[in-house]
């Protein structure tokens, strides 16, 4: 267990933990920050790009702020609620609920005054070589049973505190990643959404419309409406807008386009609303992400 209490940093982050206490394992110890350097080192968990994992019992006036955040980040409350910064707005995560931030984006989370809230998290370290967590069917926040990770990560700790044995620390670990993905990849995917952004994705430079949305799904609007919902936390729309920016993201590190021409090819005509839009759900204006 550690308290620490960190100012914002240069790079506008925030860290203040306060009072709050926490567990965890990372990957080596290339990440500096005074707040990983006492926790034990498991190199396995780089086999499933982790670079940390554990369990965090925070107290106002705990406050997280990543500008930007390298890789997915998975959190799952288990008691009491906070705040979470999704699609470029506050949302309470409460207990019985997972959070899944993709790479790249603005990473800020904090706690509500009066109110503990216990969450368990994983962080990984993606790259253009690894296989990505958040994929367009992935949900931002939903019901999730925290309990089996919760105890794998119970599990992971207490072996790198222990024994340290390669094949025990290698089965919790693949716990873990394998609970993250039931969330971050269900395998129960309504077929009527698949059939949706399958279609939906290849053209992110039209401007669709919602009711054309249904018309693919072949739902109404309104019930359409409830299945993104309760499949992805988001509505048809914000979901359309999220899998824009994940493509804008794409273009912007991996082309020389100017940024009018990766707003056209994600249905902007304008560059200013499209910048505006970027950095309200990203956290930084496009030409400062590239």
């Amino acid at each position: 267990m550690s308290t620490v209490l960190a100012n914002p940093s240069d790079t506008g982050d925030i860290q203040i933990l306060g009072s709050s206490e926490y567990i965890l394992v990372r990957s080596d110890d290339s990440d500096p920050r005074e707040w990983l350097s006492q926790s034990p080192i498991c190199p396995l968990l780089s086999q499933h790009h982790i670079a940390h994992s554990g369990i965090l019992w925070a107290r106002y006036p705990f406050e997280i702020k990543r500008k930007f955040q390298s890789g997915s980040f998975m959190m799952a409350c288990l008691r009491g609620e906070g705040k979470v910064m999704v699609d470029g707005s506050w949302k309470l995560l409460k207990a019985g609920e997972a959070c899944l931030l993709p790479p790249f984006v603005l990473n800020t989370f904090k706690c509500i005054e009066g109110k503990p809230w216990d969450f368990c998290w994983v962080r990984y370290l993606e790259s253009p070589e690894s296989k990505p967590i958040v994929t367009q069917h992935s949900p931002v926040l939903g019901r999730y049973d925290h309990a089996p990770m919760l105890a794998a990560i119970r599990g992971l700790y207490a072996e790198c505190a222990g024994a340290m044995n390669p094949g025990c620390l290698d089965h919790w670990i693949d716990l873990i990643h394998h609970y993250v993905l039931l969330f971050a990849q269900p395998h129960d995917y309504d077929d009527r959404l698949w059939r949706l952004w399958q279609t939906v994705e290849p053209k992110l430079d039209r401007k669709w419309t919602l009711a054309e949305l249904a018309d693919i799904a072949h739902v109404s609007e309104e019930h359409l409406r409830r299945l993104c919902r309760q499949r992805t936390g988001r509505s048809p729309m914000q979901h359309l807008t999220f899998l824009r920016m994940q493509r804008a993201k794409h273009l912007l590190r991996t082309t020389d386009d100017k940024i009018e021409t990766i707003a056209h090819a994600v249905s902007y005509e304008n560059p200013f609303t499209f910048s505006t839009l970027f950095k309200r759900w990203v956290g930084w204006s496009p030409s400062k992400f590239r």
